[in-house]
């Protein structure tokens, strides 16, 4: 019995070892814990907040990206929907561009933050530059190489242009007079009268105009003409085979003009420019009937003796007249369509006579002009900074001149037509070199001329 209790004791004192050998064993398998330092726990619990911090600027973005497509919508809308934008805009938009403020980081594709114009931005964000200056709104019309009388850009508000100018014509005219009667078609028995007029004018004038207004200018213009002509013919009812030379000139003082120009829109880019005119020729220049007229008792009629030329040669037109015009300019980049039409009214004179050799006069009664018709038209392109081209056709119909009421025997509509090629060249900010060419293209048209203008701005 006592071994008994003795093996009873040892069993359980080995149990109590083994399941203490468990405990232990079991002890040392379990893991461990590890202690986490104290900055990863830091970053840890700032994380959700850095992620809030980039969810509310992706949030602000995209309200900017947002507002700036409703913007560019408002505009296409308003450019679709026929309402014009005000001038002051479009020139703004001209100058500087439609600036959206996109940064070299905020281009399309990037992930990069784009800087944010709004008012609410803080005061780093970046705003727009504004590049340059937009260019100023100018009403002028566009200058161009003059090549007809009237000049198409107007003088500006106090400022005063004097232009000496210098004109050069020349022209030929051939006539033949058949006086008898034919048996056979290349027989003719009878007078022939050919003549034969070599014309040559030239003119210096001396033009002065000052802007009122900018849409506003008056001019006055003081010529003084020189002409020589030179007719070669045989003298009618002479039967003789010698040709005459008769040669006469004139110089003096020619007919003062007056003129004033209004431009009547602001005009612009693909907008015609419109300037109205009107002339006032006086008659200062010698008189066509103050001249002596190589006739003895008539110049025409049947008792007709000399040859009914002038000994001296006028300068002036002997009538009043007075000229509108209306003048339009149309820029086309890179160039200027222009052209003009003009009506030119002389008004009659009374108790007209002309002077004969011997101081005798020859009444001829209340002597009407014919009316003018003129219209040109012409194109000017700009060669660089400085020069310019321009070319241009000045037609002109001319009515028959009336003598008491009835129409001057021999007297028909006269068509004059030539064809102008004008240069300009800028020698100076206030000074500008012109010069013109024209070639006569009808019979009675001058052959050529060649004028030369030089505007001096003060």
């Amino acid at each position: 019995m006592r071994y008994l209790h003795l093996l009873r004791l040892g069993a359980a004192g080995a149990s109590a070892l083994l399941l203490s050998a468990a405990a232990h064993g079991q002890d040392a398998a379990a893991p461990v814990p590890a202690q986490v330092p104290a900055a990863s726990q830091e970053a840890l619990a700032a994380r959700p907040e850095d992620m809030k911090a980039q969810l509310a600027e992706q949030r602000r973005l995209l309200d900017m990206l947002r507002g700036t497509l409703q913007a560019q919508q408002r505009r296409i809308d308003s450019l679709q929907g026929g309402t014009p934008l005000p001038s002051e805009l479009l020139g703004a938009q001209r100058g500087l561009g439609v600036q959206e403020v996109w940064g070299q980081e905020g281009l399309p594709g990037s992930t990069a933050p784009v800087p944010a114009p709004a008012p609410a931005a803080p005061p780093s964000t970046p705003r727009p530059v504004a590049v340059g200056q937009p260019p100023g709104r100018d009403s002028r019309p566009p200058e161009v190489a003059p090549i007809f009388e009237q000049p198409g850009v107007l003088t500006p508000r106090g400022k005063f242009v004097l232009e000496p100018s210098a004109q050069f014509g020349y022209s030929s005219s051939n006539r033949v007079a058949l006086v008898g009667y034919t048996i056979i078609p290349a027989l003719l028995i009878g007078l022939i009268d050919v003549r034969e007029v070599k014309r040559n004018t030239f003119t210096a004038a001396l033009t002065g105009r000052t802007g009122i207004t900018n849409r506003f200018e008056i001019e006055a213009r003081i010529p003084y003409v020189y002409r020589s002509d030179s007719t070669v013919s045989r003298e009618l009812f002479t039967g003789t085979a010698v040709e005459r030379v008769f040669d006469t000139s004139g110089k003096k003082l020619g007919d003062v003009e007056l003129a004033a120009r209004y431009q009547l829109n602001d005009g612009g880019a693909d907008k015609s420019y419109y300037v109205a005119g009107l002339r006032f020729k006086s008659r200062t220049g010698r008189d066509p009937f103050s001249v002596v007229t190589d006739c003895v008792r008539r110049c025409v009629g049947e008792n007709a003796t000399g040859t009914g030329l002038p000994l001296d040669l006028p300068t002036g037109s002997g009538f009043y007249s007075l000229q509108p015009s209306l003048t339009w300019l149309f820029p086309s980049d890179p160039a200027v369509f222009f052209g003009s039409i003009s009506y030119l009214h002389s008004f009659k004179r009374h108790d007209v006579s002309r002077l004969l050799r011997d101081g005798l006069r020859e009444p001829l009664g209340t002597v009407e002009p014919g009316k003018i018709f003129g219209v040109n038209f012409g194109i000017g392109l700009a060669l660089n900074e400085k020069g310019s081209l321009s070319l241009g056709y000045d037609h002109s119909t001319i009515g028959r001149t009336r003598q008491n009421g009835t129409v001057v025997p021999g007297a028909v509509r006269t068509q004059l037509g030539t064809l102008l090629m004008g240069y300009s060249y800028r020698l100076a900010k206030d000074r500008t070199l012109n010069i013109s060419v024209g070639a006569g293209l009808t019979r009675d048209t001058p052959d050529v001329s060649l004028s030369v203008r030089l505007p001096m701005t003060f």
